[in-house]
């Protein structure tokens, strides 16, 4: 096994040292807003840019298998935000331009935004009806403002840096745990069962 190889398990450990470190800096009250919007949320939109996206559809999934009436904006079939929706907005800079137009949008059309961010101050924060704050440990998001359109046509997301959880990999990987976690805490609240959320599984793969 080569030596970097070797290091894969260290770096597994790192991260979930930071996590740890991260769940003691969370907001309660943040997270109890969060969570209250969840509990009532008739329909809920969720969006991002990149790999937040990918977490915002993992976010949006569980949501569905929940029984919720969930939808990814920008999809072809995602229908029309009427006033009273949700949006689970998930940016890490808050700053992406085409992100932050969706969350204005949204408020203009009558609606809720929520944001999970490690960029409270930002543009979308400042839209935003409920911020959930992930932190900045590194500070990443505060010595990089360019935005994610910015820097995927400089090539900032190609630089070579610091070989560990480089660019906004901090932010994705919370983002996901959290996510995760306040899905487990709607199951309990409402009293949601496995099997349940099976029956919604999609069976036509």
């Amino acid at each position: 096994m080569t030596d970097e190889a070797a290091r894969i398990p260290a770096f597994m450990q790192q991260m979930a040292g930071i996590i740890t470190t991260s769940v003691t800096m969370l907001d309660q009250h943040q997270m109890e807003i969060f969570f209250n919007e969840m509990l009532s949320a008739k329909r809920v939109y969720v969006a991002g840019a990149g790999r937040s996206g990918f977490i915002a559809k993992a976010f949006g999934l569980r949501l569905m298998h929940l029984g919720y009436d969930t939808f990814v904006v920008g999809e072809t079939i995602t229908p029309a935000f009427l006033p009273g929706d949700t949006l689970v907005m998930f940016s890490g800079s808050g700053e992406t331009h085409s992100m932050a137009s969706i969350c204005g949008k949204a408020k203009e059309l009558g609606g809720k935004v929520c944001l999970i961010t490690s960029s409270p101050g930002s543009k979308m924060g400042r839209i935003a009806d409920c911020i959930v704050n992930l932190g900045d440990i590194y500070g990443y998001y505060q010595k990089d403002k360019s935005t994610y359109e910015i820097r995927q046509l400089t090539g900032s997301y190609r630089s070579i840096t610091s070989a560990f959880a480089p660019l906004g990999t901090l932010f994705e990987t919370l983002a996901l745990v959290f996510s995760d976690a306040v899905i487990s805490a709607l199951m309990e609240a409402r009293k949601s069962e496995v099997r349940d959320m099976q029956d919604r599984l999609t069976n036509v793969e």
